[in-house]
């Protein structure tokens, strides 16, 4: 199954739970629970139908039966994976079983719930989803605003951050560049302004994020 990109969305409200079981009556009263408590739901019987459809642009938490026809819970779980998604899931299950609990929680399952549950632990779990997946989106959101300004920068500039947050001095930069430090100071001071950082350890933060700098190799 192929699946579609989930970054590419439609407009919703601010938070979404979207319910996949097969089981129709159980899959209204989930849906009858979530809007109770405020949620928007959305509810498909089956993986394929979810995959086909337009995922929303908001915070996301997925209700998943583990067993249904077709691919299981666990199997879309393995895709999201394979295709880099890190969507929160809250598996349910009639009959599950202890390694396929720990399967599931050690692929970053959130909860993984045994029917009969009670309400207010698949709420709870639900909340815990959303909340994760709403601090990823504004992580990504920041790390993409925070490309956008480093891309803004000119050749010359990328090269003094990098040396600047290598610990370099403007005298040793001006050096390696064959640039006075005057000229250095000045494309510093314009680097600093147009990629946002408002101090030395702000600016190494960013890189970081930015992975401009190798990575230190580990001792054996």
């Amino acid at each position: 199954m192929e699946l579609q990109s989930l970054t590419k969305a439609v407009p919703a409200p601010d938070a979404c739970v979207v319910v996949i079981d097969d089981d129709t009556e159980f899959r209204e009263s989930l849906e009858r629970l979530l809007r109770s408590a405020g949620l928007h739901a959305r509810a498909f019987a089956s993986i394929a139908e979810f995959v086909n459809s337009e995922p929303p642009d908001s915070p996301i938490c997925l209700v998943l039966d583990v067993r249904m026809p077709g691919r299981s819970g666990l199997e879309f779980q393995r895709d999201l994976a394979a295709a880099g998604e890190t969507l929160p899931i809250v598996f349910i299950t009639g009959h599950g079983d202890i390694p396929m609990t720990v399967q599931a929680m050690k692929a970053g399952a959130i909860e993984f719930l045994t029917k009969p549950f009670r309400d207010q632990e698949l709420l709870d779990a639900v909340n815990v989803g959303l909340n994760r997946d709403r601090e990823r989106r504004e992580n990504q959101q920041s790390l993409g605003a925070l490309k956008a300004r480093f891309e803004e920068l000119t050749p010359r500039e990328r090269a003094i951050l990098i040396q600047v947050v290598q610990g370099r001095l403007n005298k040793q930069i001006a050096g390696d560049l064959g640039i006075t430090e005057t000229t250095v100071k000045v494309h510093r001071s314009n680097m600093m302004h147009k990629i946002e950082a408002a101090s030395l350890p702000e600016l190494c933060r960013m890189a970081d994020k930015l992975n401009l700098l190798p990575k230190k190799p580990e001792r054996p």
